[in-house]
């Protein structure tokens, strides 16, 4: 959430932003329409409020000298009728304004390119080369079916399409891909690590940015709950209506989950395999940070997510995404995008963001600073990284041309020892 005040002041700026987000000016221009009723019905509220204290005074005043209140008595009535009806469309005004106002993304920041698409996203480095085969690289689903270890008819069978049973040496590779980023970020990159509930509530994903805005991407459950769809919203929201202390900060969470998607938008795409799931899971990094070093954070927290890639040797890409790809929160994202041979292009692994205190102002997170004065925090995630797609990277970057998929040595010890998986049945 923006600050009302700081939008109120800064008006052409927030416009053009938001132009360059692809947003109608329009939008905006009804945000003030509902401020204005809300200020005016609250302006109302007021006056009969005086009035009322007035005839209360008068009443008082009358019955001291004996007179009859009588017509001060009923003139109160009046007025407080009218104040319940004031009350009423200041109440609805209010709530239509604050909701229309938790519709309003974040700012760009100056560095962010400006764009319309994804097409417009400007790379940043590579690192690695993507290898050469000597054969046609297979599709990671070929590959996980002829390993006999991803099983996609089943998990269509038990829950529904995009839902996958990973078997074997396929669920023992995924467990030590999770075990591996866990210890990385936090033997290696300090990070805490965080186990949290896989079910919020309402009040946490508003706080995050998910709710009210992509309500139909999310799994809705009873008693005001909801899966999550990453664990950034239950680590951020670890310090909701927390004041913080500054010596504090930076703090580092790190934590493992899986996360549920309901990918309402995404009919059509990536209908094979394991880049595009219902369910998955994910290693997610999260920092809260000081106001005038968050950028240096978001530089970091891309590293931290980096190296997992470099130590598995799978080649990638880093873009910064323009102004028209920009997730709703985020004020500046990077994007990390991995090698996948079979598709002969990259693929977002990681989403690395900064959020500035847009999250912290809907979750209302602060600290009291030096000075003695509460402000609030920049808060930053991203993945480190979306473990089934590091395991989508793996069958294809390591395959052979047997069928057979090396796995990488920093895995093996995880693995216990396991050097390859080779196949059920010939290829």
């Amino acid at each position: 959430m923006l600050d009302w005040k700081w939008i109120k002041e800064n008006k052409e700026s927030v416009e053009e932003a938001l132009q360059k987000r692809g947003m109608d000016s329009g939008f905006l221009e009804e945000l003030f329409s509902w401020d204005e009723e809300r200020r005016a019905a609250q302006r109302e509220v007021d006056i009969l409020r005086q009035k009322r204290n007035e005839i209360s005074r008068l009443i008082a005043s009358l019955k001291r000298e004996g007179k009859d209140p009588q017509d001060a008595l009923q003139e109160g009535e009046k007025i407080a009728g009218k104040i319940k009806e004031e009350e009423e469309k200041l109440r609805e005004a209010e709530e239509k304004w604050r909701e229309k106002l938790l519709f309003l993304p974040n700012i760009p920041h100056p560095t962010v390119p400006v764009g319309k698409d994804e097409n417009d996203n400007q790379e940043v480095k590579q690192w690695g080369e993507p290898r050469h085969f000597s054969f046609t690289p297979r599709p990671h689903w070929e590959i996980g079916e002829g390993l006999d270890i991803l099983d996609f008819e089943r998990g269509a069978k038990i829950a529904s399409s995009r839902f996958t049973v990973l078997k074997g040496e396929g669920a023992f590779l995924e467990r030590a891909l999770t075990n591996f980023m866990l210890d990385l970020h936090t033997q290696k990159h300090h990070y805490r690590e965080i186990f949290p509930p896989f079910l919020v509530n309402t009040k946490s994903l508003i706080g995050t940015g998910q709710l009210p805005k992509f309500y139909e991407d999310l799994y809705h459950c009873q008693d005001d709950l909801h899966l999550i769809p990453t664990a950034e919203v239950p680590v951020t929201n670890l310090h909701a209506e927390e004041i913080l202390r500054e010596e504090e900060l930076p703090l580092y969470y790190v934590a493992y989950s899986a996360c549920f998607r309901r990918e309402a938008g995404s009919y059509g795409k990536d209908v094979r395999g394991l880049i595009r799931q219902h369910q998955f899971n994910k290693v997610e990094l999260v920092k809260f940070a000081l106001p005038e070093n968050s950028y240096e954070e978001l530089e970091t927290l891309l590293q931290d997510a980096e190296e997992v890639l470099q130590i598995l040797n799978l080649p990638y890409r880093v873009v910064v995404l323009c102004t028209g790809d920009l997730g709703f929160s985020a004020s500046k994202t990077y994007d990390i995008e991995v090698w996948i041979p079979s598709q002969n292009r990259y693929r977002e692994i990681s989403s690395c963001s900064n959020f500035e205190d847009f999250q912290a102002r809907r979750a209302n997170i602060r600290f009291r600073d030096q000075g003695g004065k509460v402000r609030y925090v920049h808060t930053l995630n991203g993945s480190g990284l979306a473990v089934g797609r590091t395991l989508v990277a793996i069958l294809e970057n390591y395959q052979e041309e047997d069928g057979t998929v090396t796995i990488p040595e920093a895995l093996r010890p995880y693995l216990r020892g396991l050097k390859s998986i080779t196949p059920q049945f010939e290829a």
